[in-house]
């Protein structure tokens, strides 16, 4: 059984990290970097990833690039659920990872999409290059190849409870006070 299951694994692992079909969330100046990894100096086709999808319920891997506000958590929260599983997230620059510059003084942004929906990768630059985001997908591909199918059911029963409990936000209504927007 277990020989099974590790040949299946591999062959599953293989085509899935062969064929990442990235759906683009850009919202400020990092997406104009990652537009560039498509142009023919970085060609992301190399990767298996050329196809942007339009559509979440198409796409396999989340490229959030720039500043998330209060406002958009909801409609990523959406966009993160209508994926297929297994999905994957890259979290790109400085603003979406942390905030970035308007950490401290903007009070309508969101200090870290982790706070909304896991993220595989962190590209904490301002902005990251596309050779960094090319790196960032060649890193996923080997997290993928090493997953398993019994490992990842669990990882995904375990995240959909953790969300639901923890912050709440898979309810039919958005709490922004869950986020932290509303601080005493």
């Amino acid at each position: 059984m277990n020989v099974i299951v590790t040949s299946i694994d591999y062959i599953l692992n293989w085509s899935r990290a062969n064929s990442l079909w990235p759906l683009t969330f850009a919202t400020s100046c990092c997406g104009i970097e990652m537009m560039q990894t498509v142009a023919s100096n970085n060609d992301i086709a190399r990767f298996g990833s050329e196809v942007f999808r339009g559509s979440p319920r198409q796409a396999d891997l989340l490229i959030c690039a720039g500043t998330i506000t209060h406002k958009m958590a909801p409609a990523l929260l959406r966009l993160y659920e209508q994926m297929p599983e297994p999905k994957y997230v890259i979290a790109m620059g400085a603003c979406t990872c942390g905030g970035g510059m308007f950490a401290d003084t903007s009070y309508s942004v969101i200090k870290g999409i982790d706070k909304i929906i896991p993220v595989d990768i962190y590209l904490p630059m301002c902005p990251p290059k596309p050779e960094s985001l090319l790196d960032a997908i060649r890193k996923l591909q080997k997290e993928i190849r090493k997953e398993s199918i019994l490992e990842r059911k669990k990882f995904t029963n375990k995240h959909t409870s953790n969300l639901t409990e923890s912050c709440g936000l898979l309810t039919d209504e958005f709490n922004v006070t869950k986020l932290g927007v509303l601080e005493n």
